[in-house]
């Protein structure tokens, strides 16, 4: 299983939403950033996600799994836009923030430190179990 971050302004799709689709999840769409679509091509089933509030909240708000692998986006006719579906998992019991993460040495090289521009991210093995275990969340 590989381990990612979905960025998502609030005011545009925010976590609640994402819970209100249910286990059928949501297309993330609208993804304009080659390598943030490289990401999703490379996804999995099953893979899980960080459920990131950009701009308003810059926390890390609830857990996803990659419930559908990459396909055309439907917000497009452009053939090189891709998505994923995924599912709202559970929320985290304590929301992360950006400043927890900058604080942080132990995370000082993950992508949304270094890159915090990217909307779809990898997140390493050591970063997830981290971040879950500081935000009081079974993974």
């Amino acid at each position: 299983m590989a381990f990612w971050l979905f960025k998502s302004e609030p005011d545009a799709w925010s976590w609640d939403q994402q819970v209100a689709k249910g286990d059928a999840g949501e297309e993330w769409t609208g993804v304009r950033n080659y390598q943030a679509r490289n990401n999703m091509r490379a996804m999995a089933l099953g893979d899980r996600g960080f459920f990131y509030h950009s701009r308003t909240g810059l926390e890390i708000v609830g857990i996803v799994e990659v419930c559908k692998t990459a396909h055309p986006d439907s917000s497009t006719d452009d053939p090189r836009w891709e998505c994923v579906d995924i599912k709202a998992v559970k929320p985290m019991a304590k929301p992360i923030s950006m400043a927890m993460i900058k604080q942080d040495p132990r995370l000082a090289d993950m992508v949304l430190v270094k890159n915090s521009r990217l909307s779809v991210q990898p997140v390493t093995q050591e970063e997830w179990d981290l971040i879950c275990k500081l935000g009081e969340t079974q993974p």
